[in-house]
């Protein structure tokens, strides 16, 4: 199971949003081997006000940060292979460059999850 939460600038988010989570979810599929319709995306559009980003030499308004939240257990080569396939599709098919791009890969239990009703550890 995971959970991927998506901050950029309005400008850029809002026109890209539905083939923004399609990409992204392509790599969640291939290099976790999720199933398809698992898919549990958050984005969150900020204005100029709400984000600050520290300045690096050429980050633009396409500046996205991708922190994805996932039960624990995968190998460091299968999350190694999902950032690279993020900054690698991203890239190619929506033009977020690797300067634009932070993604970050938190791990947690699955008794620290809960959903339908149970925490994560007692589904099946």
């Amino acid at each position: 199971m995971s959970q991927i939460k998506i901050d950029g600038w309005r400008s850029h988010l809002d026109p890209i949003e539905s083939q923004l989570s399609d990409v992204i979810y392509s790599c969640v599929v291939d290099a976790l081997q999720y199933p398809p319709h698992k898919r549990a995306h958050r984005l969150f559009p900020l204005e100029r006000s709400d984000f600050y980003d520290p300045p690096e030499p050429g980050r633009t308004d396409r500046y996205l940060i991708i922190e994805v939240s996932m039960f624990e257990g995968q190998t460091v080569e299968t999350k190694q292979q999902s950032i690279g396939l993020l900054f690698d599709r991203l890239d190619k098919e929506l033009g977020v460059s690797n300067l634009d791009l932070e993604i970050t890969t938190f791990e947690t239990p699955k008794h620290n999850w809960g959903f339908r009703g149970l925490p994560g550890d007692e589904h099946s």
